[in-house]
């Protein structure tokens, strides 16, 4: 990580403005004071900045995502399409969607070759800057449409165990996909949910819940 200097009128004004440029919370900086400045004769003559240096514990946004574009853009010279990458920063991961005319080679059958470029720019980037970094590839908003059909087909599953009083096995997902049929069915009381299987082969169980009988109340004999 690079180290960068910055002065200011106090140690904490200075502190404050390293965060504030490298947009990290001051539990994620390893800082150096180099001088606390002085106040001078009345404020005035003589008087010195503090000066800190301040090296980031982790890569600064900005610069994560521009190393993730990076690395998407080198994955994709290999494909002999044109295409643009842009990326965003989110709240818990990093954005990096693909403008090309041709979406459907990128995306693969159920999204594997997507999947596939997602898994390896969150691996090098994360070896890259030494932190765990989330990383969502998307083309021709692929995600969200598979989101709100797998979410259709947790509903449709769940309405078929109610109704057969047994479970249904779904056919085999990748992690993200199993992560929203959970998730659709979450606050669903009279289903539960299960991922079972290996690797490739991992598919959504979901079960009929069964209602707990409660004993009727007898009425009390009269003395």
């Amino acid at each position: 990580m690079s180290t960068l200097e910055f002065e200011e009128k106090s140690v904490e004004d200075a502190i404050d403005l390293a965060c504030q440029q490298l947009k990290l919370p001051r539990d994620k900086l390893e800082i150096e004071i180099i001088s606390k400045g002085s106040s001078g004769i009345f404020g005035i003559v003589g008087a010195r900045k503090a000066k800190i240096r301040v090296t980031a514990k982790v890569a600064p946004i900005e610069h994560t995502a521009e190393r993730a574009k990076e690395v998407l853009d080198e994955i994709l010279k290999h494909v002999d399409l044109p295409m643009v990458v842009e990326c965003e920063a989110r709240e818990r991961y990093y954005y990096l969607n693909i403008i090309s005319n041709g979406s459907g080679l990128l995306i693969g059958k159920r999204g594997k070759t997507l999947n596939a470029l997602q898994y390896l720019v969150s691996k090098i980037v994360s070896k890259q800057t030494a932190e765990n970094i989330s990383v969502i590839v998307d083309t021709e908003n692929y995600r969200s449409k598979r989101e709100l059909s797998l979410t259709e087909l947790a509903r449709q599953l769940s309405d078929k165990v109610k109704k057969a009083h047994r479970p249904l096995t779904t056919g085999p997902m990748s992690s993200q996909d199993r992560r929203v049929i959970h998730l659709a069915l979450k606050d669903d009381h009279e289903v539960r949910t299960k991922s079972k299987g290996e690797g490739n082969l991992r598919r959504v169980v979901i079960y009929p819940v069964k209602k707990i009988k409660t004993p009727n109340k007898t009425a009390e004999k009269a003395d």
